[in-house]
């Protein structure tokens, strides 16, 4: 196989039924700004949605999804800096009664999913210190605090064999991939 050049993972792109109504969800609740949006020959809407200036787009929904067809996305998942944050989020989507809201610790990282308006799954997500094979999965207890959750989670995957710093995990993995370039 010949040696590819570097990539990385852009923008994605999704269909949408009622591009009013996610355009709105992800500008008002989720904090996306649009950046772009226009309309293609055939009729179909497109909506540009960005977090950073820098990128014309991290989102493009585009109509043509059919009325009522289920989503085919897995998730959608977004990184956030630590658990106060996936708390903010679970409170946000809570406090607007969003549909699916259900926190998980996966031991390698504490996640919050919840649905969009058209039944997109999104994750918000931080790495915890340690890495445990997956799939892991438990609910999050928000009543915790930030350090009882932590706490938890070391307790109840200290037994597990492949626990271990999650700084360890990701160099076997540099190794692996030949690089010594950090994080």
């Amino acid at each position: 196989m010949p040696d590819l050049p570097k990539w990385e993972l852009s923008h994605i792109g999704i269909f949408v039924n009622d591009m009013d109504k996610m355009r709105e969800f992800y500008t008002r609740l989720l904090g996306f700004k649009v950046m772009d949006a226009g309309e293609m020959r055939n009729g179909q809407r497109l909506t540009f949605l960005s977090k950073d200036p820098k990128d014309h787009h991290q989102i493009v929904m585009v109509t043509g999804r059919k009325h009522g067809a289920p989503s085919t996305i897995n998730q959608l998942t977004f990184r956030v800096a630590s658990i106060r944050e996936v708390r903010a989020m679970h409170d946000l989507a809570v406090a607007n009664k969003v549909e699916g809201v259900d926190p998980v610790d996966h031991g390698n990282a504490w996640s919050v999913y919840f649905l969009d308006p058209e039944g997109n799954r999104l994750e918000f997500f931080c790495d915890t210190p340690w890495y445990v094979a997956q799939p892991h999965r438990v609910a999050l207890d928000f009543l915790l605090s930030d350090e009882e959750i932590a706490e938890s989670t070391h307790k109840r995957i200290a037994s597990d064999p492949t626990m271990r710093p999650f700084a360890d995990w990701r160099a076997e993995k540099r190794r692996e991939f030949g690089s010594t370039s950090g994080d």
